[in-house]
């Protein structure tokens, strides 16, 4: 097979939209002129879909009553702690007075959406759908940090007429289960937190219903994880990879989705870096493998939470010191900024490289492989965990 044809196939096998294929929805067939004519154009329509990507909007609904922790859980799922000047204002009193937008840190695409508390004064039930504009919204979040009451069921039920979805959140959960480990003589945690779920449902009324019992301040335990896992399952096809990326490493399993999701991405970047070393131009060829692949490391670095920014958010979050989680990172690239210079330097570490597809492919993928085992450390390190020497 010529190096001509073996272009088109990958672009033809790979990168033409299938059912199978989630991230990417356009498509590249073979030109009826010459592959020299066009392989400028392929390639910047490869890029041109991988950004697409990035662009996505995600706008995500918290609502509830007053005082039931809205902003709080607003902070925790954008990794901000509440002393930051980007963090939602929170408060023992209603802080929400107008429909406030915050975007996460990483991704100005993804905007949580912080709704003023339903049935209070300012903000009688019958008046709040009109003025929320709830039609922008992929999905809502109520919350509610007691029982969900009469104003959380009738919002609920608009938002069912809509089509929408929605999803009950138990919040401030750490503190029901410290109150009911001091004060039980024969305490289960198990026991406990079904004792909670089923005081959520009493006066819910409705079909399908889910509840989930979550503390922002330990999103890894109780049921963010499910909460997690359910809009992923839920949300349209071409938005689950924005979500995705857009949560925190809340454990292993989102880290390990992150970097599948990833390595699904890289062929897509092999099959530019593959067009452009076709064209006959000197050395081009080493300039796009290079700029792809500092786009791609950006782009682990940012979602793994490694670059410094991101670690130093964990670092006030976590209370574990930004000195420790440096220690415990072994790529050259992780918390760093990126260049041609500092990829070139990496790919040291691999041998019997050529400017191809394969060597694109080889070395993006040894890259997130390593990005990966950095962001579990972390994530070990942030919880106090053990990690491997």
């Amino acid at each position: 097979m010529t190096v001509e044809s073996l272009h088109w196939s990958l672009l033809r096998s790979e990168f033409t939209l299938n059912r199978q294929t989630r991230f990417l929805s356009c498509s590249v067939s073979a030109p009826e002129t010459s592959l020299s004519n066009d392989t400028a154009a392929a390639t910047e329509k490869i890029q041109e879909c991988l950004e697409k990507q990035e662009k996505i909007p995600l706008n995500i609904a918290i609502t509830g009553e007053s005082g039931a922790g809205k902003s709080t859980f607003i902070n925790a799922f954008r990794g901000i702690d509440h002393k930051d000047e980007r963090a939602a204002r929170t408060g023992a009193v209603e802080t929400t007075m107008e429909l406030t937008k915050y975007p996460h840190p990483n991704y100005p695409n993804v905007l949580f959406w912080d709704l003023p508390g339903i049935g209070t004064t300012n903000f009688p039930a019958d008046e709040y759908l009109k003025k929320m504009e709830f039609e922008k919204f992929d999905f809502f979040i109520i919350i509610s940090d007691t029982r969900f009451r009469e104003n959380d069921v009738k919002l609920a039920l608009e938002i069912q007429k809509m089509e929408k979805k929605f999803y009950f959140v138990r919040s401030k959960i750490d503190n029901d289960v410290r109150a009911e480990e001091r004060t039980q003589k024969d305490f289960s945690l198990e026991k406990s937190l079904k004792g909670i779920k089923r005081n959520c449902l009493e006066k819910g009324g409705m079909t399908s219903l889910k509840v989930f019992l979550v503390s922002s301040f330990e999103l890894h335990l109780y049921d963010f994880p499910l909460l997690q896992n359910t809009l992923e399952k839920e949300l349209p096809a071409h938005k689950r990879d924005v979500l995705l990326f857009a949560m925190p490493n809340i454990n292993m399993e989102i880290i390990n989705k992150k970097k599948e999701a990833f390595q699904a991405k890289i062929k897509y970047h092999a099959a530019g870096s593959a067009m452009a070393a076709g064209v006959p131009i000197p050395f081009l060829s080493v300039s796009v493998d290079q700029t792809i692949m500092v786009k791609a490391i950006e782009d682990y670095l940012t979602v793994f939470g490694l670059d410094e920014p991101s670690l130093e958010r964990l670092s006030s979050t976590s209370g574990v010191s930004l000195d420790e989680l440096l220690a415990v990172l072994k790529s050259p690239l992780a918390a760093k900024t990126i260049t041609n210079d500092l990829v070139l330097k990496a790919l040291s570490h691999l041998t019997a490289m050529s400017l191809s597809f394969v060597t694109t492919y080889r070395a993006l993928s040894f890259f997130l492989n390593m990005l990966a085992d950095d962001a579990q450390s972390v994530f070990k390190k942030a919880l106090g965990l053990k990690t491997s020497d």
